[in-house]
């Protein structure tokens, strides 16, 4: 099998393909129509200074730690330590979590546009109620089929991505042009400005949540080994793949603009009223249920997929000290039961909030904010530790870099990634004018403290770490800086002698480590590091990774 493997390499657009299904999810498109042509600008900008810097960054680092554990957590403790690579991997989990609520929200619109009555469809789908009930339903079944095992939902996330977002988005596109072509009215000014009115701030805060519209393209690097020839291959697919994603987002967008009114443009619902339309328009108005169902059934694939998805990493990472036992525990099929029903109960709070927000829509907006400022964190993080780790690894092997030689090309990559997430972030907080969001005391109160609990968390939780959470089953290799600090142990005669591998640092060669890695031994472990490294001292006896 493990030749069969090597044979068997993944092609450009194939890999291009994997990340567009990957990425593209249709149920952001409303946020961005509002826009009208300057929607297609905040595409483009999102795509140049971050889906395609993420791609690129994620590619180096998955390739330069591909047979080592932690994923974010892995690649962001390399280069800051520990502390912040626990909070990166922290953030991703619990950004996850929040998203469900959002993701399910637009799952229940759909469902409630499966009838016949668009008057009732349209009452139901706005009903606060109604939506948090199929929210808490379809998530908890999820987490229980999680619980049972999870080996069939592969194939059903592989169809729900074709029926429920790829064959869809090229339907409504398809719709559009059909609707045009045939003399149908145009509610979008095709002759409005490409380029927004950037002095009017309101124009850009609701633009920042396209950012999470590209978010996940990282997961594409796990694949860099797979290809042939990745240095050249690899960016290509990244291209391939990023035009796709940009097209579908602005063709769909504007095929939504064209067929709703600016005015009635609806967060959760736009999407199936938009289909909806257009099939009144051809007088197929019996296929508005089959969308509605396909839409529906492409998001529960998703959430299948994703409830015991994220949450693997952070189960991980805790298996090697990081979390208490409480959160190791599995069932007897090994699935990490505890945190998937914390996980659950967290999202149960959340949606909550359907009680104290004045709309459904308010509602959905105000998490989808929340769930782009954690994911940011994460971003800035891994842009800034990429460009870090060209200097403390640098003669580290990288089946995939970021440029031939030297670190100007990272820098430019690098340095888009992380300034167009600091971007983002900041714009994350502010309320946008376009949509009603209710109490601004509420909006800023639900960000900023949500935000503050959730970044805080990981410290607290890593200040009271104790040796004895260590799973003795767990085979978490230690950092490079954890190695390069140990004691080496060298016989001169019959005696014994003791040195550091630290007092290596003034050489500039490389050192192969005993997990077969090579490291640069003139770089120095990061303050964080040292930190770190001493932290754990008392444990070393045990387990290194503790």
């Amino acid at each position: 099998m493990a030749n069969i493997k090597n044979v068997v390499k993944l092609g450009v657009f194939t890999l291009a393909i994997m990340n567009v299904t990957a990425v593209v999810s249709l149920r952001g498109l409303p946020a961005e129509a509002v826009y009208g042509m300057s929607s297609a600008f905040y595409y483009l900008f999102a795509a140049i200074v971050f889906l395609i810097p993420t791609s690129l960054v994620a590619a180096e680092l998955a390739a330069m730690f591909q047979d080592k554990q932690g994923g974010v957590f892995r690649w962001v403790g390399e280069a800051y330590g520990k502390k912040l690579g626990f909070l990166a991997i922290w953030v991703q989990w619990i950004e996850s979590t929040i998203w469900y609520p959002t993701v399910l929200t637009f799952g229940a619109v759909s469902i409630a546009f499966i009838g016949s009555n668009d008057a009732h469809d349209m009452t139901l789908a706005n009903n606060k109620y109604y939506t948090l009930a199929v929210v808490l339903i379809i998530y908890w079944l999820a987490t229980f089929i999680s619980l049972k095992g999870m080996g069939w939902v592969g194939k059903v996330a592989k169809v729900g991505g074709m029926v429920g977002t790829i064959i869809p988005a090229a339907l409504l596109i398809i719709l559009a042009i059909v609707y045009l072509a045939s003399g149908g009215h145009s509610n979008l000014d095709f002759h409005s400005s490409f380029f927004p009115d950037l002095t009017n701030f309101d124009n850009v805060v609701l633009a920042a949540s396209i950012f999470l519209f590209y978010a996940g393209m990282e997961m594409g690097g796990i694949h860099v080994k797979d290809m042939e020839n990745p240095s050249k291959n690899y960016p290509k697919a990244v291209f391939i793949g990023a035009f796709i994603t940009v097209i579908i987002f602005v063709l769909g967008t504007f095929a939504l603009g064209i067929i709703i009114p600016t005015k009635d443009i609806s967060l959760t619902q736009s999407l199936l009223v938009g289909f909806d339309n257009y099939f009144k328009y051809i007088h197929s108005s019996w296929l508005s249920p089959i969308i509605a169902i396909a839409l529906a059934f492409g998001v529960l694939a998703g959430v299948l997929t994703w409830v015991a998805g994220p949450s693997k990493g952070i189960f991980a990472v805790g298996k090697a000290g990081y979390m208490p036992p409480f959160f190791q525990k599995t069932n007897k099929i090994g699935v990490q039961k505890n945190i998937l029903l914390v996980q659950g109960i967290a999202v149960t709070v959340l949606s909550l909030l359907f009680v104290v927000m004045p709309s459904v829509q308010s509602f959905y907006q105000i998490l989808s904010q929340l769930t782009v400022i954690l994911y940011l964190i994460m971003y800035m993080l891994m842009f800034s530790g990429a460009i870090a780790l060209r200097y403390k690894m640098k003669n580290l092997d990288r089946p995939f870099r970021i440029g031939k030689g030297g670190n100007g090309l990272m820098w430019i990559v690098g340095g888009l990634g992380f300034l167009g997430s600091l971007l983002a972030f900041i714009l994350s907080f502010i309320p946008p004018s376009q949509i009603s969001t209710g109490s601004n005391t509420v909006w800023f109160s639900v960000l900023i403290i949500g935000a503050l609990i959730v970044v805080i968390a990981p410290f607290i939780i890593y200040a009271s770490k104790k040796p004895t959470w260590v799973d003795p089953n767990s085979s978490f290799e230690p950092f490079h800086w954890e190695v390069q600090a140990q004691p080496v142990t060298t016989k001169v005669g019959s005696t014994d002698t003791t040195t550091s591998a630290t007092t290596s640092y003034s050489t500039n060669t490389s050192t192969p480590t005993a997990t077969g890695e090579t490291v640069d031994s003139s770089s120095k472990p990061s303050p964080t590091g040292s930190e770190d490294t001493s932290d754990t001292a008392t444990s070393k006896d045990k387990n290194p990774t503790s």
